[in-house]
């Protein structure tokens, strides 16, 4: 192949991604995106203009050596590519789907400044579905072992990132997981449209091949204890996520029909609660029902969007800002839009109203105004005197957000946790107060994003083997 000039790399331009037709998609849980082709692959990569100080690298949490991976698939080297990923990213197939590349490493490629960035998200993607489809997911590499044994406490992303890694440094790793199936928010959050769950389970299948042990249906605080891991295990890392589902705390939100987006979400993901009655677990009846989801978040999407499948006749946003202020990403508003969702801004609920059989069948708002910023830097939701709005919905979902899964802090006292139930750690080392105990993810950061959560647990696991090399 003819080198191809910085001039000439500079004239392609970005490939958008394929994807399903929006009437189509918006009633099946098939994957929204189809991935590229091997030609729109390289043609992509070749936009990479090879910087000598490639700030993408930087604005990757994970520190994915993005420029080399990227030449790999511009010289058509797809298993080199996908080999030179996993040196740092665990889950790429994964990331590559549900990373917020556009705000991270896309953010600050160099031609983001006169255009459009190279689609890094895109070509990771690519590089770890080829090699899935081609070659099967190779496992990590396993140093010589060290005799040492970790227990990882939360198989979400922070766990799986953490286990990669310490099972490549040579130490004995086994991941306690509270549900039936590992992957945490992977496998209960993100719906199949965005991630297809047999990939992760081929993410975690090669980290078993690698050594790594799982036990699910153990969840620690309950089935055990930390200080009871601490006297089996060298060193804990926690990474339970933050579970606790936050409340509107308004009148009538215990009526039938209202859901948290935990309790919407996992029922339709893990237990398949689409294919009732195949499935055991069913779901309140959504089919030609009014659905509205409260919030602004990629939660809030996930779950508006999952009414949609579930054959809602209207599937709505709530939301108490404006579009602008919404931290959901940018690609999953648009595909919401195209779907169908209606969106209803600056509109704060006030109460839920039921049937006399307790069920639900309207929502009372309260319209807004933004007004000066808040402590988040949006500015902030003001009532409009006597502006009161009421609207019939059939289903309730509230997404907006999440606190830290309590169980471990109630069991572990002297394990010190700010005012939010957060775990206090040394971001530099993911290190607790306590001896031997390292934390990382939701559950010290608050909710997040996956491939940050994966940075904690890489984090954790350099410092975890260099106070095992101490020890």
């Amino acid at each position: 192949m003819a080198e191809i000039t910085q001039a000439q790399r500079m004239k392609i331009q970005r490939h958008p991604m394929p994807e399903q037709d929006p009437k189509v998609r918006a009633r099946n849980f098939k994957e929204v995106n189809f991935g590229y082709d091997e030609k729109t692959a390289i043609e992509e990569a070749n936009r990479c203009i090879q910087c000598p100080k490639p700030n993408c690298v930087k604005g990757c949490p994970v520190n994915v050596k993005i420029p080399t991976f990227i030449q790999a698939i511009a010289d058509g080297a797809f298993r080199d590519a996908a080999q030179i990923l996993k040196q740092d990213n665990a889950l790429p197939a994964v990331c590559g789907r549900v990373c917020p590349q556009e705000v991270q490493c896309e953010k600050v490629c160099i031609l983001a400044k006169k255009g459009k960035p190279v689609a890094i998200g895109n070509l990771e993607r690519f590089a770890a579905d080829w090699e899935r489809e081609n070659i099967g997911v190779h496992p990590p590499h396993v140093g010589k072992k060290t005799g040492k044994k970790v227990a990882i406490v939360g198989g979400g992303p922070a766990g799986l990132s953490c286990a990669g890694d310490l099972i490549s440094m040579g130490h004995d790793v086994t991941v306690f997981e509270a549900l039936h199936t590992i992957g945490g928010v992977l496998m209960y959050g993100i719906p199949e449209f965005r991630l297809p769950k047999d990939i992760v389970q081929k993410e975690v299948e090669s980290l078993m091949e690698a050594g790594v042990v799982f036990k699910p249906n153990m969840v620690i605080g309950l089935s055990t204890t930390i200080d009871e891991l601490l006297q089996e295990y060298n060193a804990v890392f926690v990474g339970v996520g933050a579970g606790l589902p936050y409340f509107l705390n308004i009148p009538g939100e215990n009526l039938n029909g209202v859901y948290s987006s935990n309790e919407y979400l996992t029922r339709v993901n893990l237990m398949k609660a689409y294919t009732f009655p195949s499935a055991d677990t069913p779901i309140y009846d959504v089919a030609e029902k009014n659905v509205a989801v409260f919030g602004g978040g990629n939660t809030a999407m996930d779950a508006v969007r999952t009414s949609l499948r579930l054959g809602a006749k209207k599937a709505m946003i709530m939301y108490r800002r404006t579009e602008e202020e919404m931290p959901a990403r940018k690609e999953e508003i648009h595909h919401a839009k195209e779907e169908g969702v209606e969106f209803n801004t600056l509109l704060a609920p006030l109460e839920f109203k039921g049937d006399e059989r307790g069920k639900l069948n309207a929502v009372v708002l309260q319209k807004c105004e933004l007004g000066e910023p808040d402590a988040s830097g949006r500015r902030r939701p003001v009532p409009i005197d006597g502006a009161i709005v009421e609207i019939p919905i059939d289903v309730a979902v509230v997404a907006i957000g999440n606190g830290s899964n309590p169980i471990v802090s109630r069991t572990t006292p002297d394990l010190e946790v700010n005012k939010w139930g957060n775990i206090i750690v040394d971001e530099t080392t993911m290190k607790t107060n306590k001896k031997g105990v390292f934390a990382g993810g939701d559950i010290v950061s608050g909710g997040a994003t996956v491939i940050l959560a994966m940075g904690a647990g890489r984090t954790a696991a350099k410092s975890i083997d260099e106070y095992l090399k101490s020890e």
